[in-house]
């Protein structure tokens, strides 16, 4: 005897099963297709070899409920716990996605099913007259609570301090505290400066977040805290607060990876991530192209720049303008005064390029390439327009960002594109993108500004994820890793 999760393969003896328990009201096949093959269902069957049980459940994502659609065992399977058994595989997968109830409605003539209902910690909250018919039988509308952990989330990796409380798959609060203004002063990020602001803000900040989410440390259940990829320095603040945290609070900790905490924010937004999806993360440290599969045990790195980052591009190029730091959204309103007249290189996508880097980044020529443009204009005392440079720049990068991902989605067969980092605020690419995408009917996905750059939001959703999977916390002898990869989403 096994369980095993079903699909439109197993229609037929889905529909056999169907019509022998329910001679009278059975499903019709073309609807339970339906049900077998939507995103937001999960079917279970269980099968000695034959199928002598199924269960189906439904969570539509943002609604952080989940209802059981159906439920049979088969006549002469009665009676030997199979029923319990698949239902609390359900509960548990309720759990798992994030789900603070899980709803159902039965026969008022069914006590045996209602029995089991009530041992599982279901409760009567409605009923519905004469809804089963032709009998005309009532049916019990029944909900079981959900407590989701609430998982506090720690980010440290670059400039930005971020706590950030969560409850499942629910945002309670992401308090942030940027050091931007003092590198600044030094037209870029400078880790020493970065370790000691984040020492500095740490404390407030914890102190903000548990006082948005109305919570204490007491009411926390577990800590999360990026341990890479990073500054080292800035790293190390972080994870020893949150180590600090777990044992004086007697906490589980996981140290869990930065990168993917980017596409773990889109739970946030949406009460689930998608899955597959391409994911394209764009910051002033990383731009990397991911294939998720499983946000928790299947991340593939498919490529990554192999020299400057998007944003530490829009940084140097916005200083050879003479433009203050932070670099992206100063060129990003220049931009907007001028045309993209000028054809600047766009980085690894020449035929020879693409065979050995069709999914990696380098912006390393595109920067030398504008300031070359910018200095012959200037040695030659000719007048030149910034805006048309900016809007020039600003124009390659977003053209070879979307270019790439456009590839990975048709390649992989994944209609599906997530955007994640600081520079997805740049108004260019985000036309852009949207554009393209509903050319090749891909669906783009972008969670608010907010939650794209780096915070501590992201990091206690991913934590979360992790928890409500019943996966194992991390010791406490984990370190900061700065160039952690991204196929390892957790560091035990």
């Amino acid at each position: 005897m096994e369980f095993l999760e079903l699909s439109k393969e197993h229609l037929t003896s889905v529909m056999d099963l169907e019509h022998k328990l329910f001679p009278e009201d059975a499903w019709s096949a073309t609807s339970m297709a339906s049900e077998l093959a939507a995103t937001h269902t999960y079917y279970l069957g269980i099968f000695a070899p034959e199928l002598i049980g199924y269960a189906g459940l439904a969570t539509a994502a943002g609604s952080f409920s989940s209802d059981i659609q159906t439920i049979g065992i088969a006549s002469d399977q009665r009676g030997n716990g199979l029923g319990r058994q698949l239902m609390q595989r359900l509960i548990a997968k309720a759990k798992e996605l994030g789900s603070e109830q899980v709803m159902l409605e039965v026969r008022a003539d069914n006590a045996v099913a209602i029995a089991l209902y009530k041992d599982l910690g279901f409760e009567q909250i409605d009923i519905r007259k004469r809804y089963y018919q032709p009998a005309g039988i009532d049916a019990l509308i029944m909900r079981l609570p959900i407590r989701q952990p609430i998982v506090l989330g720690i980010e440290s990796t670059c400039d930005e301090t971020g706590v950030g409380i969560v409850q499942g798959n629910r945002l309670l609060a992401n308090a942030l505290h940027s050091s931007m203004d003092e590198h600044s002063k030094y037209g870029g990020v400078v880790p020493e400066v970065a370790a000691r602001a984040h020492l500095e803000a740490i404390r407030p900040t914890l102190e903000k977040a548990l006082t948005e989410a109305k919570l204490t440390m007491q009411d926390i259940d577990a800590i999360a805290v990026a341990n890479g990829p990073g500054l080292a320095g800035a790293l190390m603040v972080g994870i020893g607060a949150a180590k600090g945290l777990a044992l004086a609070h007697n906490k589980p900790l996981y140290a869990v990876n930065h990168l993917v905490g980017h596409v773990g924010a889109d739970v946030l937004e949406r009460g689930a991530v998608e899955l597959p999806t391409i994911a394209l993360l764009v910051s002033g440290g990383h731009t990397s192209l991911l294939l998720v599969r499983h946000l928790l045990n299947d991340v593939e790195l498919l490529g990554e720049t192999i020299d400057d980052a998007a944003g530490e591009a829009f940084d140097k190029v916005a200083r050879v303008l003479g433009l203050p730091y932070p670099g992206g959204p100063q060129i990003d309103k220049l931009a907007a005064d001028g045309t993209a007249s000028i054809r600047f290189p766009r980085g690894l996508t020449l035929p020879k390029d693409m065979e050995k880097h069709r999914y990696d980044f380098s912006f390393s020529g595109l920067k030398t390439a504008v300031a070359r443009h910018v200095e012959k204009a200037q040695d030659a005392g000719e007048d030149f327009s910034k805006a048309d440079v900016a809007a020039s720049f600003r124009e390659a990068v977003v053209d070879v960002l979307l270019t790439k991902a456009i590839n990975a989605c048709k390649d992989f067969g994944v209609n599906r594109l997530l955007l994640g980092g600081g520079v997805v605020a740049n108004a260019r690419l985000r036309e852009e993108a949207q554009k393209r995408c509903s050319e090749n009917g891909i669906e783009l996905r972008i969670p608010r500004f907010q939650l794209c750059t780096d915070n501590g939001a992201m990091i206690a959703a991913l934590g979360s994820q992790l928890v409500m999977a019943g996966t194992a916390p991390s010791s406490l002898s984990f370190g900061s890793e700065s160039t952690l990869e991204v196929t390892q989403v957790q560091t035990l």
